[in-house]
């Protein structure tokens, strides 16, 4: 059996999901009975456990022969990064206790970078999961190709705002059904201490090319247009946050170039699913 948390959300969904259909028993670690009930009803184990709940979180964890992890998403994260630290705390201290036969943490790429940026949370869960003694494996992704469910309205009109620049700079991307076959292989392996698998799509997409996708589909013309680097601090005040720095920092990273994979080439895994086929199904599901 494998313990899956977020399984409410699409990666977390996605890995159970491909644990099922290869024929695996699945426990789906949800906050309340009712987030649950849909798993129940495709036969998974359920078990209740909120974030920082070591107790319950322990239980959760208990008598499996893998953990599926992974934090959830914060855009806008205190100064230090508190949530994280107190999630890290949490999960490892249940981790420890109830010893599953290995975890498998839903990292990104550039999980080893200092460089202060949004992507650190995923950085600091990193180490702090170095410490435990049963085996560990990170699975760093790109990009989320669904990022561009954002983007549909403004493609419907003709125009998307981009935080990405230049317009035709690659960055590396995957969907999330990719990752979620990938983190359900890795979860059945066998390993020893640590170990790293760095994942993007088959290749590698701009801004401009995400246009080119909704143009294909929507079957008329759509740009990308960039949204000017100075105006991005109170362009995100105004839309509520209170800590934009490390969103603005991560992307500078990806449009700079010094977010990026840790391995060579040849090391990273290459998922199957194209761009267009992700931009289809956000369309397909915005109708």
């Amino acid at each position: 059996m494998y313990a899956i948390t977020g399984i409410t959300g699409k990666v977390g969904g996605a890995v159970a999901k491909a644990l099922l259909e290869a024929g695996h028993k699945v426990r789906a670690i949800v906050r309340d009975e009712e987030k649950g009930r849909l798993w129940a009803e495709r036969g998974c184990e359920v078990a209740i456990a909120s974030a920082g709940d070591v107790p319950a979180l322990t239980r959760a964890f208990a008598g499996v022969e893998g953990v599926f992890l992974m934090n959830p998403p914060n855009y806008d994260p205190a100064p230090g990064f508190p949530g994280t630290v107190a999630l890290n705390e949490a999960n490892i201290a249940a981790l420890t206790a109830a010893k599953p036969g290995r975890v498998v943490f839903l990292s990104t790429v550039g999980g080893h970078v200092e460089r202060f940026s949004l992507l650190n949370n995923s950085h600091m869960t990193e180490n702090a999961l170095r410490s435990l003694s049963i085996p560990v494996a990170f699975v760093r992704a790109g990009w989320f190709m669904e990022n561009a469910a954002w983007d549909v309205p403004a493609a419907r009109d003709g125009v998307i705002p981009s935080f990405l620049q230049p317009l035709d700079h690659p960055i590396p991307m995957v969907a999330t059904a990719d990752i979620g076959r990938t983190v359900a292989k890795v979860l059945c392996e066998e390993w020893q201490q640590l170990r790293v698998v760095e994942l993007e799509g088959p290749r590698r997409y701009s801004a401009s090319d995400i246009a080119k996708a909704f143009s294909s589909v929507l079957g008329r013309p759509v740009r990308s247009e960039t949204v000017p680097r100075d105006t991005w601090e109170s362009l995100f005040r105004s839309q509520g946050m209170k800590h934009p720095e490390p969103r603005i920092q991560m992307l500078d990273g990806f449009n700079a170039g010094w977010i990026d994979f840790e391995g060579t080439p040849q090391d990273v895994l290459r998922g199957t699913t194209p761009l267009e086929t992700v931009i289809q199904e956000l369309v397909r599901r915005a109708q």
